[in-house]
């Protein structure tokens, strides 16, 4: 059997899995209502619906080549879908699906949704584009260098801004149609204060499992149907992002710093790592479904402002954290302007545009060729549209993030 017709047969089996599992959980919701006083029944996951299939009994050295060969012929998206549909066959495919990919920082590429908050790779950066919608107010992160022509770009992340009375909000989801935080599509959101001179930027997660939990639970209230006993309504503060007051009014491009609680200063240092979660706190099945879009949700309701955690999280040991800066422009007399080189990824100018570089101190031991690498990049390229490329030791969630807090309103900065 060629790879081509595996792939196929791969593509069919995702499909008639996920109709499977719709009608299993239709009949779990009648069972419980005509049988209420009997204890539930399980409805059939995905993997135990083919377990006894013959893919399921494949040898592990088969297997392992196939997945393999998935792997390094499947490198963009969307045509890298298979390689997620390889590991939602059933368990076995699951945990050596697991093992071959790695992670962006050792390849370069995205997979699954945990990627979205690991570290990129150490060279060539992460490219992305990031689409506004004005009349929703929403923020969509896309992979690719720009927006193609049939509207097939893999989205990554999107932001939904609710603005309060006090505050800002952008709540950053996996999907584009779910902003809930009580949907497990919820990722962390970024926070403003009444200026817009400040951000802090919370996870839906400790970054890593040395980070210590010590949060506040929300007293928020959800909608009955959005309620998940799997699910807590956390928020870790892994950064911070301050603007600098333009009080003289001067002309120039905006100043800002990011301080990164989650990310130590020695990870930019020869031989340092950053951290890397290797899973989200649900389970590696409920990870791939937010990869096809879900319809029908509820959107995100405000009966009240949910309670942060005041103090910073830091990695156990890991010392002084990473602070980005403005990578200084320099005037062009003939354009009577302020520019920098974007490398081609930046048209338009934009007082929004920017790139971001390690702010370190002698002391910190960091070479000259890591103080000069551009870590993130922002800027315009059309009408709403805007590209982001990020690195090591950013994530895809942390860079669009700091990316978010470049569109709330600066009266003060500017």
């Amino acid at each position: 059997m060629s790879l081509k017709s595996i792939m196929r047969e791969l593509k069919e089996m995702k499909e008639g899995i996920g109709s499977i599992s719709k009608r299993g959980g239709e009949s779990k919701v009648w069972r419980s209502r005509t049988r209420s006083h009997v204890a539930p029944d399980r409805a059939p996951t995905e993997s135990e619906s083919v377990e006894q299939s013959p893919w399921a009994n494949l040898p592990p050295e088969l297997l392992l080549d196939i997945i393999q060969r998935v792997e390094e012929s499947e490198t963009a998206w969307p045509a890298r879908a298979v390689v997620v549909f390889c590991a939602a066959v059933c368990r076995s495919w699951r945990e050596i699906t697991k093992e071959i990919v790695q992670t962006p920082e050792q390849c370069g590429r995205l997979t699954f949704p945990i990627s979205l908050k690991q570290p990129g790779p150490h060279e060539s950066p992460i490219q992305c584009y990031i689409r506004r919608d004005r009349a929703t107010s929403t923020y969509l992160l896309f992979y690719g260098l720009v927006p193609s022509e049939g509207e097939s770009d893999k989205l990554l992340l999107a932001a939904r801004k609710v603005r309060r009375a006090t505050c800002t909000d952008f709540v950053i989801s996996l999907v584009a149609d779910d902003f809930s935080r009580a949907s497990y599509t919820y990722v962390g959101k970024l926070r403003s204060n009444f200026f817009g001179t400040k951000f802090t930027i919370h996870d839906s997660q400790p970054p890593c499992d040395s980070i210590i939990p010590s949060i506040t639970r929300s007293s928020r209230r959800f909608h009955s149907k959005q309620v998940c006993p799997k699910l807590s309504s956390s928020n870790y503060n892994i950064g911070t992002i301050t603007y600098e007051l333009n009080v003289l009014r001067t002309r120039g491009p905006r100043r800002m710093h990011c301080v990164l609680h989650s990310i130590p200063i020695s990870s930019i240092q020869e031989g340092g790592t950053a951290p890397t979660p290797l899973a989200f706190r649900q389970s590696f099945d409920e990870q791939l479904s937010p990869l096809i879009s879900s319809k029908g949700k509820e959107p995100m309701t405000n009966p009240s402002s949910p309670t942060l955690p005041a103090t910073p999280l830091h990695p156990l040991g890991s010392g002084e954290p990473l602070t980005l800066k403005n990578k200084a422009p320099r005037w062009h007399e003939q354009l009577q302007c302020w520019c920098l080189n974007f490398k081609g990824r930046v048209t338009v100018a934009s007082v929004k545009n920017f790139q971001l570089v390690a702010a370190v101190e002698p002391s910190h031991n960091v070479s000259p060729e890591e103080q000069e690498k551009v870590i993130l990049q922002f800027g315009k390229i059309g009408k709403d549209i805007f590209t982001m490329d990020y690195r090591y030791p950013l994530s895809a969630f942390q860079a669009f993030a700091i990316c978010l807090s470049s569109f709330d309103t600066k009266p003060a900065c500017e």
